[in-house]
């Protein structure tokens, strides 16, 4: 999975690992001449290339590169949405992408109603006139929640509506959203499909259409990614398949010692049988994920004390890389919320998110076993 989607076959004497293409513009003079390359445009031939690896990956017809998981998310929603329309999102979801929906679309004129994606009737009730587009992250940042987009999809499909997944957690090895009815599958290649914490960039699969107006949008905001960032990624969707089942291996055993231990209050992972998704997991999903999530006992004082104890994991936000990081969404991705607003998302003080890497996992539990117990 990775290594050779979206090349054309080698001639002799070809390259086994694509050239990065380091020019911004290319030889063009006249229409006649065929596409104006530009890598504004995303149109350089590395981009292009792993636009169509993606959009294999996710089983979709078309995909495009840029320069960020956000860009890739902001540029949907624009080029999806029209002033008056409306979005009925998951309140779910990454905090850069509430504060998007929350603060930045209705400066554009197009509102948003949030709604508990775990309460089914919640969407349908949440519809309008000019509800355009629906916006779902499973497993969700970082509660770990496993959401089935069959019902949704088929309410949007229903409604002619735009259903758009943001599936950055499970990686196109664990869940292809395609299959289950998402119209636009988003990633912040930055996490997974890049996985070597060296890389910032994002992309939106879907079909030709959609990825067209997303395209379109991209050139106007200048959202593009940069040739070597998008060689950088290609090379990490060469390994994906691997690593990503090496993070699930490990995260499943970590999650299970964890459980165990004195001083944690709940340990939250799709592949332990207390999870309240857990059978959804095992339905939807090829692998229960790399992420874990628990809650120290004594709170943000606690869960501060424990990240500055650890030696061999790396306290640092981003996930998906091949080292294990570990964070506080209070301090990170939720830091905008009020202490009471990410308690009701299940996100209270002490609560630790952990992205687990491909080390010995012997080693990563004794890391952990030695920071909770040097309280």
């Amino acid at each position: 999975m990775g290594v050779h989607g979206g090349s054309a076959e080698l001639d002799p004497g070809d390259p086994v690992v694509p050239p990065i293409v380091q020019s911004s513009t290319f030889r063009w003079a006249l229409p006649s001449e065929g596409e104006l390359l530009y890598s504004r445009y995303g149109n350089n031939p590395i981009q292009q290339l792993v636009g169509r690896k993606v959009a294999e990956l996710e089983g979709m017809e078309a995909g495009v590169v840029l320069s960020s998981g956000m860009a890739a998310t902001a540029m949907t929603l624009l080029a999806l949405t029209r002033g008056g329309d409306h979005v009925v999102a998951s309140e779910q979801l990454y905090g850069g992408t509430l504060k998007l929906l929350a603060h930045e679309l209705p400066r554009r004129g197009i509102e948003t109603t949030f709604v508990d994606p775990t309460i089914g009737r919640s969407w349908r009730g949440a519809l309008r006139k000019r509800t355009r587009l629906l916006f779902l992250e499973t497993p969700t940042n970082p509660t770990l929640r496993v959401l089935d987009p069959r019902p949704v999809a088929g309410l949007a499909h229903d409604r002619g509506i735009v259903l758009v997944m943001d599936t950055t957690f499970a990686s196109p090895v664990n869940l292809r959203a395609g299959e289950l009815g998402a119209d636009v599958v988003i990633h912040s290649a930055t996490k997974y499909l890049g996985g070597h914490s060296d890389l910032i960039a994002g992309v939106v699969v879907g079909s030709r259409a959609l990825v067209d107006e997303v395209t379109a949008m991209m050139r106007l905001y200048g959202a593009a990614v940069d040739p070597f960032a998008c060689w950088l990624l290609d090379r990490g969707l060469r390994t994906l398949d691997v690593r990503v089942r090496r993070q699930n291996e490990n995260a499943l055993a970590l999650a299970g010692w964890l459980r165990g231990r004195r001083g944690i209050q709940r340990v939250i992972h799709p592949g332990l049988e207390d999870h309240p998704d857990h059978e959804l997991a095992a339905d939807l999903l090829d692998g229960f994920g790399g992420m874990v999530s628990f809650v120290l006992e004594g709170g943000g004082r606690a869960a501060d004390a424990f990240l500055k104890r650890l030696h061999l994991a790396v306290p640092a936000p981003s996930l998906g890389g091949v080292e294990t990081l570990v964070s506080q969404p209070r301090h990170t991705s939720h830091t905008g919320m009020k202490p009471v607003e990410r308690r009701r998302l299940g996100i209270p003080d002490g609560f630790v998110r952990v992205s687990v890497g491909v080390e010995d996992v012997g080693d990563l539990i004794a890391d952990f076993d030695a920071a909770l117990e040097a309280r």
